[in-house]
């Protein structure tokens, strides 16, 4: 009998601990051990990300462990599951792999078998995922939105400069497209649709669509290779396109869009080693497009050397996430205190809006 008392008190304290990690119980004040997986330190966007989210964690008397995967899917798996080993009981996951759901499933898997909750940021996870574990959520933005927001923004740009755009007269815009990553769902749609909404726009005000500058390159991109979304690449392709492409010859490309920040200053770099966007006024400025409004990019533009962002709200993604890690630690519901939000219909997936950042 005493046996039976024992195993039943064993069992209903290991309940108790879970729906204390998120299960939607009265218990306040539930210490939580969080850990916090980064794709990617060196990605200049999710650095703040990670500066706002360990001030917000703060905020609520949490020190985060923070892991940096440097975009290595089998090393986030392995910190995931050391995490766990060690002692989290809440995991907050910017997974490495997006081109398939497996490492994201896998993560889920791992906080089931532990009991505990897992939210996943930034880097869009499949619904199916989200929806295999009670206790999961993703907090990101709106994929398509970034796309048709920066598209919009170029077209009207184009519109109101069209000749000073058109540097050799020909009546066509000439442009570069620089792509993060394949297979990843943001930039999917920041490729597609920053150059289908400016057509839309020129089309619609009488003006040819946009053309690629090498007409060899049937995708109309070029990628990172690394899936890095790197400044470094994009200098790289830009210094190799600039020894052909110039003014001399009649065929300088004429508008640089990028994915993200990052390459658009790279993009930037190259520019400017070969005289343009200087923000003095002395050189001519080739009108460069990006995605987040980090910092750099943001005095970029205030200093005239680069035209536009679409701004990714860092801080806003990191509160975000702060208030589902506060739900668990007052052992409420995971997606309690969210009806102010955009959430998804049928997901708990919460979308953190986008903006647009000019001189």
């Amino acid at each position: 009998m005493k046996k039976r008392l024992a195993i039943i008190l064993v069992i209903a304290l290991a309940i108790t601990a879970f729906v204390g990690c998120g299960g939607g119980n009265d218990d306040e004040g539930a210490e939580l051990n969080v850990a916090v997986f980064y794709y990617n330190y060196s990605d200049v966007y999710i650095s703040s990300v990670r500066t706002n989210l360990d001030a917000a964690l703060g905020e609520l008397g949490i020190t985060p462990q923070n892991y940096d995967a440097a975009g290595n899917q089998a090393s986030q798996t392995d910190q995931i599951n050391t995490a766990i080993t060690n002692g989290a009981n809440l995991l907050i996951v910017n997974i490495v792999e997006t081109s398939s759901p497996d490492a994201a499933q896998n993560a889920v898997e791992a906080a089931r078998d532990a009991g505990i909750p897992i939210i996943f940021f930034n880097r869009e996870v499949s619904d199916d995922v989200v929806n295999s574990y009670d206790h999961c959520a993703f907090v990101g933005t709106n994929a398509p939105e970034a796309g048709h927001m920066q598209g919009e923004l170029i077209g009207e740009y184009l519109l109101e400069n069209y000749d000073a755009v058109d540097l050799n007269g020909d009546g066509v815009i000439s442009y570069v497209m620089f792509k993060g990553q394949e297979g990843n769902a943001e930039a999917e749609a920041r490729t597609q649709y920053g150059v289908e909404d400016a057509n839309t726009l020129l089309v619609n005000a009488g003006k040819p669509e946009l053309v690629f500058y090498d007409a060899n390159n049937a995708a109309k991109y070029l990628v990172d290779q690394n899936g890095s979304w790197s400044a470094a690449a994009a200098t790289n392709y830009m210094d190799t396109i600039l020894a052909e492409y110039t003014e001399a010859n009649g065929n300088m490309i004429e508008l640089v869009i990028a994915n993200n920040d990052d390459m658009a200053l790279g993009a930037i770099s190259s520019l400017q080693t070969a005289g343009y966007n200087l923000g003095d006024g002395s050189s001519t400025t080739i009108p460069v497009f990006g995605v987040d409004a980090v910092a750099a990019a943001q005095q970029a533009i205030d200093e005239g050397t680069m035209t536009g962002t679409i701004m990714q709200d860092a801080v806003g993604m990191a509160n975000t996430i702060a208030t589902l890690v506060g739900n668990i630690q007052g052992g409420l519901d995971l997606m309690a205190n969210t009806d102010s939000y955009n959430v998804d219909t049928g997901v708990d997936k919460i979308r953190v809006p986008y903006g647009v950042y000019t001189a």
